[in-house]
């Protein structure tokens, strides 16, 4: 790289030496510090430390290059958003590189590591890593503490397994590990809130994994591996899916469950030992691609299946008449069964426990959903993006079963009574309500490990939180929130995880560093001075040790 190039903030231009007058267009010395340097697709084996005289440097692209290395230097580069590197030589990674505190977007893919730093987790701002197409054989467990990270790329390298800790991963969409040796997937991967796509194509799984919190999953492949087995509960949960990827598997049957996958858009089964199809398949709502080619189907010609999609699917309707259930046999449950619980999800209620009434901007939740339940228990109410403005007061009904409760989304502006009454709570999202405070009452919520209040109108810590002994979570981030209590704090001892990003937080007590129990504490986004963000891009430990130093002895 030309040395002027890195000198481009420093060194006035040549035409100055000459001392010609300037036009207003030429006032170099009011001119803005580089923001974008592209070095890509060159010949470069090497960068120059030089590169902290770009500060302000929030692009770094130098992919398609020959580094073998990166310069330590690159650690000062504290307003670096996104940085390139992918197709070079790299081996190694400088520890340096983990002191960027706004980096957002990392890409390492086509290099040659074979680990990557332990303490990778340390990048918090990072949305977007890839680090496909090289020698990995192992994740670094830090990574758990990504929690902006939205997408996530591990293709083609060399890992047997992933570590469970991914699942801390709340925020994580897009997860690929093809072409990779996992023999299994960590069932704690499933509690992946907002897991979209998930790419596990060419490994070595022998079934899949279950998913019962991926409610959100729109996008299965896992083609190319060893999977025998299709069981009803790996799809049960599975009502977001859009696309199901199963080909050149050794797939023996398809359970009739899987017309519960009301949103199937794409269904590939191809080249696996399917004999038999469920009938129902017909039904799927919105199935536009549906691929059996190279499976041993005795009930299906094979001039049927060149006709395409449309016409296997009236061919698989008109055989569910002649079929019928047996004299033993339930009908199957889809949403077609019974017109009078149209809006009832019964299946939903007896089979998974679930009470759903979400993303219909209903400003009341009918009264036929609490009907259907009768005797059945309830574990998870899901009744997020509506327009509720108080908690369902027939809520309580649950209240001997119900552990799970997401009223996020909505226009709450206070707690119900009823709610407080809901002993077995574990779980309760509130996010993105306009709630001020909580009430006293809550107290009697023994149970709960897990509060969601992110994006409400707290300008104060609510204090009933302080005496729920069982709380792991607390999400508060997004409110208005002035001041927090350590020594009340301290007390809460199975408290892991506290979100209060994004408030008015001017100051943070240093006996906040006692709370040793921590393992996440997020503080970004407040308007106190002290710790800095250098500091709080080290991590939670590094912040509760820097607080303790602050401790008045």
């Amino acid at each position: 790289v030309p040395p002027h190039v890195w000198r481009i903030n420093v060194d006035a231009p040549e035409e100055a030496q000459h001392n010609l007058s300037f036009g207003a267009a030429d006032r170099w010395w009011e001119q803005t510090d580089l923001t974008k340097l592209i070095l890509a697709s060159n010949k470069l084996q090497s960068l120059s430390e030089d590169v902290q005289l770009l500060p302000a440097l929030t692009v770094l692209d130098v992919h398609d290059n020959q580094l073998a290395s990166l310069p330590s230097a690159l650690g000062q580069l504290e307003n670096l958003q996104k940085l390139d590197v992918s197709h070079n030589k790299l081996q190694s990674l400088p520890e340096e590189l983990l002191q960027l505190p706004r980096l957002r977007s990392l890409l390492l893919q086509h290099n040659e590591l074979s680990q990557l730093p332990e303490g990778l987790g340390q990048l918090l701002s990072l949305e977007e890593l890839d680090v496909s197409n090289n020698h990995l054989t192992a994740i670094p467990t830090s990574f758990a503490l990504l929690v902006n990270l939205v997408r996530l790329n591990l293709a083609c390298n060399q890992l047997k397994d992933l570590p469970a800790d991914l699942s801390a991963m709340k925020s994580l969409r897009q997860l690929d590990c093809t072409k990779n040796y996992l023999e299994t997937v960590p069932s704690k991967l499933a509690t992946m809130a907002s897991l979209e796509q998930l790419y596990l194509r060419k490994n070595k799984l022998r079934s899949l994994p279950e998913f019962p919190s991926c409610k959100l999953l729109k996008e299965l492949h896992a083609g190319e591996n060893q999977i025998e087995i299709l069981n009803a509960e790996n799809l049960k949960h599975l009502s977001s899916l859009s696309v199901l990827e199963l080909r050149d598997n050794k797939i023996k049957s398809v359970p009739e469950e899987i017309t519960l996958l009301q949103k199937l858009e794409r269904l590939d089964l191809a080249n696996n030992d399917i004999s038999r199809l469920p009938y129902t398949l017909g039904n799927l709502p919105q199935l536009k691609f549906l691929a059996l080619e190279g499976n041993p189907l005795r009930t299906i010609r094979r001039d049927l299946l060149e006709k395409g999609t449309q016409e296997l699917l009236k061919y698989l309707r008109s055989k569910i008449q002649d079929d019928g259930p047996g004299p033993n046999e339930e009908p199957p449950v889809t949403a077609m069964t019974l017109p009078s619980q149209a809006r009832v999800n019964m299946h939903a209620i007896t089979s998974l426990k679930l009470l759903e009434y979400s993303e219909k901007q209903a400003a009341e939740i009918p009264q036929e959903m609490f009907d259907a339940v009768g005797a059945n228990p309830v574990a998870t109410v899901n009744f997020s993006k509506n327009q509720l403005r108080e908690v369902p007061p027939r809520i309580v009904e649950l209240k001997d079963s119900v552990c799970d409760v997401n009223l996020g989304f909505n226009k709450i502006s206070s707690i119900s009574l009823e709610l407080c009454r809901l002993h077995k709570l574990t779980q309760l999202d509130l996010r993105n309500n306009i709630l001020t405070s909580l009430p006293k009452e809550m107290e009697a919520l023994t149970k709960l490990q897990i509060i969601n209040l992110a994006f409400n109108r707290f300008k104060e810590f609510p204090s009933v939180l302080y005496h729920l002994p069982a709380l792991e979570t607390i999400l508060l981030s997004n409110n208005q929130v002035g001041s927090i209590d350590p020594v009340q704090l301290k007390g809460m001892d199975r408290l892991a995880t506290l979100d209060l990003q994004n408030n008015d937080l001017l100051q943070v007590p240093p006996e906040l560093g006692n709370c040793e129990n921590l393992r996440s504490l997020l503080l970004e986004g407040n308007p106190f001075r002290t710790p800095r963000a250098a500091v709080l891009a080290k991590g939670t430990a590094a912040v509760l040790e820097y607080l303790r130093s602050r401790i008045p002895s």
